[in-house]
């Protein structure tokens, strides 16, 4: 009796050999979100307060994130109160007052009252968590009291009880508008450029790349072992070396292919200065004043000629807004 041959066919076969794995490392850092864009505001019936038009949190976090945005807001401030002599705020409370206004573009100045209800003082109200509410004896939105959001039920002023100051909005009348607010992009922008650059460094001197293996003596343990000692060399201790040993591995197993070119396409200095310069434009601030290094041999002028003119055009005006509103005052 003859032996039956048993025959398989070619795609019912396992296949032995290894597949294609891709592996990646990293994830993307964003750096600010988009609420320093414009929007309409609206009256949320949830919250009972008219919204806001740009993001504050974002206003307040811009500061931290780019030294020639945050340090042109606290001279124009310390410009401000640098002539102060006295009056119903407190040096530090001036401080803050005028370091809000630039910020956020407006002030809610609070009266206090002592039990006969006679104004004693004022005290500045935070300009992150200040908002408005609508007028209740006016069928329209009107603007009302005033509220400081906080943990629970929030604080509230009547709106007799308030000096408030604020920059011109063309779009709206219920909050003020910061007049640096078309420079945010530039600032945004120098921010992303340092943060390439540490990223870049923090990388091993690369953009990123791809690492090439094509031995097939390869295992599956020793690709694992590479790709931990791959994710535990992220960050600053990724200057380290690695051993990879294959046993009867073939020339050139291994390859690491760059995917940027940093010379190319990292225009870091150019970015910097632009947006630096973008920044000073949109503060109306002197570039002396600001630290900034001439890139010619002409210089950067007179700094203190600069100086006297911003202040005449820029800081006293400011002084006296702030100076009316309070003085003003009918109580």
């Amino acid at each position: 009796m003859s032996k039956k041959k048993h025959f398989v066919k070619r795609d019912q076969r396992g296949d032995k050999s290894k597949k294609m794995s891709i592996i990646t490392f990293g994830k993307p850092e964003p750096v600010l979100t988009t609420g320093t864009d414009y929007r309409d505001i609206w009256y949320d019936n949830a919250a009972d307060h008219f919204t806001q038009p740009i993001d504050r949190l974002a206003l307040a976090q811009l500061i931290n994130l780019n030294g020639q945005h945050g340090g042109i807001i606290h001279a124009r401030k310390n410009m401000i109160v640098s002539d102060y002599l006295s009056g119903g705020l407190t040096y530090d409370q001036l401080e803050a007052a005028a370091f809000d206004y630039i910020t956020f573009g407006d002030i809610a100045l609070g009266k206090i009252r002592n039990g006969w209800g006679d104004v004693i003082g004022l005290e500045p109200l935070p300009g992150l968590y200040i908002r408005r509410r609508k007028d209740r004896n006016n069928a329209t939105d009107q603007p009302g009291d005033y509220v400081v959001l906080q943990e629970g039920e929030p604080q509230i002023w009547p709106e007799e009880d308030i000096i408030f100051i604020k920059m011109y909005d063309p779009q709206q009348h219920i909050y003020g508008l910061p007049d640096y607010i078309g420079g945010v992009h530039s600032a945004l922008l120098n921010s992303e450029a340092v943060i390439f650059r540490r990223r870049y460094y923090h990388n091993g001197a690369h953009t990123g790349g791809i690492l090439y293996t094509r031995d097939p003596s390869m295992t599956d343990e020793m690709e694992e072992e590479i790709e931990q000692q791959l994710r535990d060399s992220k960050g600053i201790g990724n200057f380290s070396t690695i051993l990879v040993n294959i046993p009867g591995g073939e020339g050139d197993a291994i390859k690491f292919i760059e995917m940027g070119d940093i010379s190319a396409k990292d225009e870091f200095a150019n970015i910097k200065n632009i947006s630096a310069q973008d920044i000073l434009n949109a503060h109306r601030f002197p570039a002396g004043l600001a630290g900034i290094v001439p890139q010619n041999t002409a210089g950067l002028g007179d700094v203190e000629k600069a100086e006297r003119i911003y202040k005449k055009s820029e800081v006293a005006p400011v002084q006296r807004r702030f100076m009316m509103a309070v003085n003003n005052d009918p109580e």
